[in-house]
């Protein structure tokens, strides 16, 4: 039993610490990022389809549903003061993807509430907020 759990956690392992494949220039390139630190963003599916590599996007040209796993700390007060992980999935769209461009979705969790941004080059705001948020408390 040892042998195979052994297996499955250098296999894990090395699916992590493996490098990003090149970027496509007739894809666009969507960076994760969270301020949070200590904190996980990863991709979870685009356009309804699941992805085998959470550290990134890429995307062709156009209009594209992004889905990203959010996990952050949640405070609950009262008597206990250890904080709770909260695990939310949130829902990104935009129709201007542009092949070549670099972006960057940032999530953030103010007031213990996930917000999401997706950024261009240039740092201007694209989407400042999810069209659809489920969480998991």
């Amino acid at each position: 039993m040892r042998q195979p759990m052994m297996l499955l956690a250098f296999t894990v392992l090395g699916g992590c610490a493996s490098p990003l494949p090149p970027v496509d220039p007739k894809q666009a390139w969507v960076d994760l990022y969270t301020i949070t630190p200590g904190r996980l963003l990863m991709a979870d599916r685009l356009d309804g389809e699941r992805l085998n590599d959470g550290r990134y996007f890429q995307v062709s040209p156009g209009k594209h549903e992004l889905v990203v796993r959010f996990d952050y700390e949640v405070y609950s007060g009262g008597i206990s003061t250890n904080p709770t992980d909260r695990t939310c999935y949130l829902t990104v769209r935009f129709n201007q993807f542009k092949a070549g461009e670099r972006y960057r979705l940032e999530a953030r969790a103010p007031a213990m509430q996930p917000r999401i941004y997706l950024y261009d080059a240039q740092r201007t705001v694209l989407v400042d907020e999810p069209s659809r948020i489920f969480c998991v408390p």
